[in-house]
């Protein structure tokens, strides 16, 4: 009868493991992708996705767009642009980033540039690093709806505030596009919240 009731409540444990907490959080990316909106803040961050030749992608394009508008509304008076480069690259993401900034109107002054960080992570410490020395503590992050719910997590682990202004990206969780970021960054904050703990860190970097 004590092995029967232990093995019930281990099954019990394992279903909550495997199937409510990943339905959990991916109901949480997908509302937080969804109604995000941004409050004031000391600063905008455009997380990096893939350039080419110091083109942006159409990701990171979108992203551009975005900080743009927040920016010209009054959100925040600092842009930080993040993300680094690969082997051969002539430029960084975050530079590609700038430097579309300045062709839309931006001054050199209300800019920062950080150019490291392939991934999520990694960005995220490096900005964050990058406020904390300038005295900033709120952050406006720019990225895809989906991905949200992961980069602004981080970014409060790490000791700021922080709201996000999702670009106008695949937020439909009924595309096929849409469920299958989902279920990528479902994993992803999973990963993030258990196996980067102990210091096995997964790369997520967007390549287009």
């Amino acid at each position: 009868m004590f092995l029967f009731k232990f093995a019930k409540r281990l099954i019990t444990v394992i279903v909550l493991l495997v199937v409510v907490v990943p339905l959990y959080i991916a109901s949480q990316i997908w509302t937080t992708g969804t109604s995000s909106h941004p409050v004031k803040s000391d600063v905008i961050v455009v997380l990096g996705a893939a350039q080419f030749n110091g083109k942006p992608t159409p990701v990171l394009q979108l992203r551009i767009d975005r900080a743009f508008a927040v920016f010209t509304s009054g959100m925040a008076k600092k842009i930080i642009t993040v993300g680094g480069g690969a082997i051969g690259d002539r430029t960084t993401e975050a530079q590609s980033s700038a430097n579309s900034l300045r062709l839309l109107g931006v001054s050199a002054p209300n800019l920062v540039v950080v150019p490291v960080g392939r991934d999520t992570l990694t960005s995220t410490k490096n900005y964050v690093a990058e406020m904390k020395k300038r005295g900033w503590k709120s952050v406006i992050v720019v990225t895809d709806p989906f991905h949200c719910f992961r980069a602004i997590s981080m970014a409060k682990d790490l000791g700021v505030l922080a709201t996000c202004a999702p670009d106008q990206g695949q937020a439909n969780i009924w595309s096929a596009a849409g469920s299958k970021y989902v279920v990528r960054e479902t994993g992803a904050y999973l990963a993030y919240k258990t196996i980067d703990r102990i210091g096995i860190h997964l790369s997520d970097h967007l390549k287009n």
